[in-house]
């Protein structure tokens, strides 16, 4: 499976507007998943890691009140596998906006992080 360029995107998230509008002000139109919405499966969020060249923990928004509410720690011993799982069950917790163009992706994290891939 390869994961097509897109820019995972939370239209609440004011960094994920930004990440788009400047792709936009660049010409360059990507397709936008509400990630939300249409929640990633497991196998895409892998694909995705890989992507990224990071572990499952580093897309995990560990601010998140969710995350506490679920009671997760960053080390508390979970597998990757396990923090996979956790993306695909709670998508909120996913690291914002995140974009994947002609085979590569970066985390929008200041947003001109995305600006790289171009």
């Amino acid at each position: 499976m390869a994961i097509k360029d897109q820019i995972l995107h939370n239209p609440r998230c004011s960094k994920s507007r930004e990440a788009l509008q400047l792709l936009q002000d660049r010409g360059v139109e990507l397709p936008v998943v509400e990630y939300l919405k249409k929640p990633l499966k497991q196998a895409e969020l892998r694909e995705l890691c890989w992507l990224l060249d990071v572990q499952p923990l580093a897309i995990v928004r560990t601010g998140e009140a969710l995350f506490r509410q679920l009671g997760l720690k960053p080390r508390n011993g979970f597998s990757d596998e396990q923090w996979l799982d956790v993306l695909a069950e709670h998508p909120l917790l996913m690291e914002r906006p995140i974009v994947v163009y002609r085979g590569r992706a970066a985390i929008g994290r200041p947003p001109e992080v995305v600006l790289k891939l171009l």
